[in-house]
């Protein structure tokens, strides 16, 4: 039944979609006024994740922080929207990459990426079109949400220029099966996801708070002796991104515990810092609070 529904749906989005962005970012302003003014949206989660991550901001610069984040979740909805109604040329040209030549560096040596990225910016835009701008083979690492519908219209954007998706516990074998047959592959790791209490491995300092981190990214690239690529994905304007690629690890085999980890939280946390409107703070990112000894 959720399936008639969604090509439903999928009917309706299109005919939206085909309208230009600067039209559909009037509706955008007016979605913004009922995420932050009424009803609201998880207000009280973002204002309190904001106060606790920079504690030595005033109250008008966390509103003002708290505002702008508004607006960019609306601006992210209404281009999440778009994305079946947008071509590949402009795709590319909305979300630019400026240094193609690292990835074709490591591309020719043989090594397989790990690629770091999170809920900045806007992230499916990134997912959509990753592939096209590169010879690697590109497979997201990602986590189902609960809504059948909304994961589908996900995974059919993310997928839609010969990208490839794997639950985090299918990863391994995808990369086997990659390496059987010679294809070179990019894993793209979500850094900024909250395990689940009974996976939880490893706490690190993270905008100010003890926050549980995912170690599989670490672990992986270990194994394989992977490059850990950091997406520094920033945003020029409305509507347009402008990506750089950055190696923190050409090669991981051997390295000190978490030093991995440790170093692509910190690297986020650096451009959260630059621009802190543009990350998702209606996450519950710091639900599951650090044991201690007397707990």
């Amino acid at each position: 039944m959720w399936r008639a529904g969604y090509y439903i749906f999928y009917g309706i989005n299109r005919t939206i979609a085909l309208l230009p962005l600067g039209i559909l970012y009037v509706f955008s302003d007016v979605l913004f006024f009922f995420l932050y003014y009424f009803p609201s949206y998880r207000r009280h989660v973002v204002r309190e994740n904001l106060f606790k991550s920079f504690p030595d901001k005033s109250p008008e610069e966390i509103r003002s922080i708290e505002r702008g984040f508004y607006r960019h979740l609306a601006d992210l909805f209404i281009e999440t929207l778009k994305l079946p109604g947008m071509s590949n040329t402009e795709l590319m040209k909305r979300v630019r990459l400026k240094n193609p030549e690292l990835l074709r560096k490591l591309y020719e040596s043989g090594k397989d990426i790990a690629m770091v990225y999170s809920h900045y910016n806007n992230w499916e835009w990134l997912s959509a079109c990753i592939s096209l701008h590169t010879e690697y083979k590109c497979v997201g690492v990602y986590k189902p949400v609960n809504s059948k519908f909304v994961n589908k219209f996900l995974n059919d954007q993310r997928t839609r220029n010969n990208g490839d998706l794997a639950p985090m516990q299918m990863i391994v074998r995808r990369i086997v099966e990659n390496r059987k047959k010679g294809i070179r592959g990019m894993y793209g790791f979500m850094s900024d996801q909250t395990p689940a209490r009974t996976l939880i491995e490893y706490y690190t300092c993270f905008l100010n708070q003890e926050t549980p981190v995912f170690l599989g990214l670490e672990k992986i690239a270990s194994k394989y002796d992977m490059a850990v690529v950091f997406i520094n994905f920033i945003k020029i304007r409305r509507g347009y991104y402008e990506l750089t690629f950055e190696v923190l690890f050409e090669r991981t085999s051997g390295l000190p515990k978490y030093l991995i980890t440790d170093s692509h939280v910190k690297r986020l946390e650096k451009m959260i810092k630059e621009k802190p409107a543009n990350w998702l703070w209606t996450h519950r990112r710091w639900k599951y609070k650090k044991e201690t000894a007397n707990d």
